[in-house]
């Protein structure tokens, strides 16, 4: 399944056992990992930046019916120069902290808690922290319902009165009001995703797959965020194949349908992340059943979506199965890289004139199935979630290429899901 491009040293991993690392991590559940700190590091954080990692901890709901080896939400020191990063804190948390994001002030951290079961309902819900800018220490303010089940995608709308919610397991968005103390109020909206499930398998995946999950139980949004001037609120829904178009009340919190009301991918393909490009004109569309993205153009007055090219996420030649997870523009622009999981590679794209993108290669993550990634705040470092191999990897950006290097560094973390920086 692997292209030759992609080879595998004797023993990649080399890390400590899952045993060793929760014992661990049961210890630091309650102390400072600033004992950890190498010589040196102790006194360096103005020169340093303060890093969160989510993931799965449910010990009887893990990932896909996979197991949960997490304790909760980690806090490193990433050094700039270098990329690494030195663990400081586990704030523990048993209930799947899978997606954090920030609010505009970055004094506040909102997590989803991707479970099905909140205070005997059959829901999932959401966190808010505030947040020590001074050294990174979380209090958590509240959680609160999401409305429906699993929870895997939020976002805060750039007003920062509310934060928007994707539920995966129980096909409904959510719109969640910020109180005036970065408190999360009740949901002011909670609906299903309109539209029919056509359960077909995937259109555009590889010659020999069997990336069809068929979910035909329903709607199953997977991302929600706005457009860079914030006018449409737009989420992914796997099921429907749909990019969802939506305009909020900014009074209400209530979402309506945008005219036009969606953008309709390829039957089966299951639209699941996307990334605008800087100046909002240009959408890209990773589709996880299909490994394609999908280039729109995005018109940011109407909403409406026109699409111009479709490239797949896997090498030229290859057959069989792997499913997409991630897709992020570099800082700069020039590049794009999108996640494969099952082929465990970063999918590396030159932007060109319009926004075309142009393959340059896949590089091993040298880890298992990366749930996500994410670019550090100097542009220099990418940084894989393995969510199976309970580490994240650490690679160093060609600014001229977009190309990745490998640095040799795999920090440990139980079913990593995802992580960001504090700027």
């Amino acid at each position: 399944m692997r292209s030759k491009d992609l080879p595998r040293p004797c023993d990649p991993l080399g890390r400590i056992s899952r045993r060793g690392f929760l014992s661990g991590a049961a210890a630091l559940a309650v102390t400072p990992y600033s004992l950890a700190m190498a010589p040196g590091q102790a006194n360096s954080s103005s020169k340093s930046i303060l890093t969160y990692v989510g993931g799965y901890s449910a010990p009887h709901q893990g990932p896909e019916g996979g197991k949960s080896n997490g304790g909760g939400i980690y806090l490193f020191q990433m050094n700039p120069a270098t990329g690494a990063l030195t663990p400081r804190k586990l704030f523990a948390d048993d209930s799947n902290p899978s997606w954090l994001a920030f609010d505009a002030s970055r004094t506040h951290l909102y997590v989803t808690n991707e479970i099905s079961t909140f205070q005997g309902t059959r829901f999932g819900s959401v966190s808010a922290f505030s947040i020590d800018r001074s050294n990174g220490d979380l209090t958590l303010l509240n959680t609160v319902s999401s409305q429906s089940a699993g929870p895997t995608h939020l976002s805060v709308h750039p007003s920062g009165k509310y934060v928007l919610v994707a539920n995966f397991g129980g096909g409904v968005v959510t719109v969640l009001p910020i109180l005036s103390n970065g408190e999360l109020g009740s949901a002011t909206y909670a609906k299903r995703d309109p539209g029919t499930v056509r359960p077909s398998p995937p259109t555009s995946a590889p010659v020999g797959n069997f990336a069809n999950f068929n979910h035909d139980d329903g709607p199953h949004p997977h991302m929600i965020q706005t457009d860079p001037s914030g006018r449409f609120v737009l989420s992914v829904d796997l099921s429907l194949d749909r990019i969802l178009i939506w305009k909020l009340d900014l009074k209400n919190g209530t979402l309506t349908a945008n005219d036009p009301a969606f953008a309709q991918l390829p039957p089966g393909d299951g639209p699941r992340h996307f990334a605008f490009n800087a100046n909002g004109q240009r959408l890209y569309s990773l589709q996880e059943q299909g490994s394609t993205l999908v280039l729109f153009d995005f018109d940011a007055t109407s909403g409406r979506m026109t699409p111009r090219q479709t490239v797949s996420t896997l090498p030229k030649g290859f057959t069989g199965t792997s499913f997409t997870s991630e897709v992020m523009v570099s800082p700069d622009g020039r590049f794009l890289y999108a996640a494969n999981r099952l082929h465990d590679s970063i999918a590396i794209f030159s932007i060109g004139k319009g926004g075309i993108l142009t393959w340059v290669d896949a590089v091993w993550t040298r880890g298992d199935y990366p749930r996500s990634f994410n670019i550090d705040p100097t542009g220099n470092f990418l940084y894989s979630c393995n969510q199976r191999s309970d580490a994240i990897t650490t690679f160093r950006i060609n600014r001229e290429t977009g190309n990745l290097t490998f640095t040799g560094q795999y920090t440990s973390v139980g079913t990593p899901a995802s992580i960001i920086f504090l700027t």
